[in-house]
């Protein structure tokens, strides 16, 4: 049986444990929403766009989960530029899906086509399109992966109408993403210690990874 991409990335987003995701709702990505439907994950409709990026980024805060996204192309994009900045400076682990003009019209001034990928250069672990639909399970796999590996953050991937709305048969979905915290250097864990035990006054300024990897537990 075929399947629309906007359902692919809904599997996708459930094979790796996403149970909501954050938006305005817009007409680049309406597969997607029915893919959602499908596949039991809340959508939680925002007025703006921007509001739904700092919920998806607060959402990860709170789960140690990616925190999801979806807008719509152009505008939807645009505005959504403040939450994925403020994810970036937070190492907060986020994907923003934003919609695309159709590839076939790439360059002709379709409805909301503009540069967005450029937007995001700076502002993101990562940037990219999806241009085949059979590749939206990987590609998306792909971005959680660069989303929670090394230092966490947002990872930002637009994909066209035509990718979204195309049926293909079904590809394998990917199993879930889990990085294992790296283990610390023994000799330097030895080393803090004794620097520890040695302070009449000890200080421990920790940054945000003691969170995100649990360690402050």
């Amino acid at each position: 049986m075929y399947a629309l991409g906007g359902e692919l990335v809904a599997r996708t987003l459930a094979a790796q444990g996403v149970s909501t995701i954050y938006t305005l709702c817009g007409g680049h990505v309406m597969g997607i929403y029915d893919g959602c439907l499908n596949n039991n994950i809340a959508v939680i409709d925002f007025r703006h766009e921007q509001a739904a990026a700092h919920a998806a980024d607060a959402h990860a805060r709170l789960t140690r989960n990616i925190g999801v996204a979806v807008v719509t192309a152009g505008p939807g994009v645009t505005d959504a530029v403040t939450g994925v900045a403020n994810a970036y400076e937070a190492r907060s682990p986020l994907v923003l899906i934003g919609g695309a003009a159709p590839l076939k019209t790439k360059g002709m001034g379709a409805l909301q086509e503009m540069p967005q990928l450029n937007m995001f250069k700076d502002i993101t672990k990562a940037a990219f399109t999806i241009t085949e639909t059979e590749k939206i399970p990987q590609q998306l796999h792909e971005a959680f992966q660069i989303a929670l590996s090394g230092r966490p953050g947002p990872v930002f991937i637009e994909i066209p109408f035509d990718v979204l709305f195309n049926a293909v048969e079904p590809p394998e979905i990917p199993s879930r993403v889990i990085i294992e915290p790296t283990a610390p250097e023994l000799t330097a864990v030895a080393q803090m210690f004794e620097i520890l035990r040695a302070a009449t006054k000890p200080i421990i300024i920790a940054g945000t990874q003691v969170y995100w990897d649990s360690a402050h537990t």
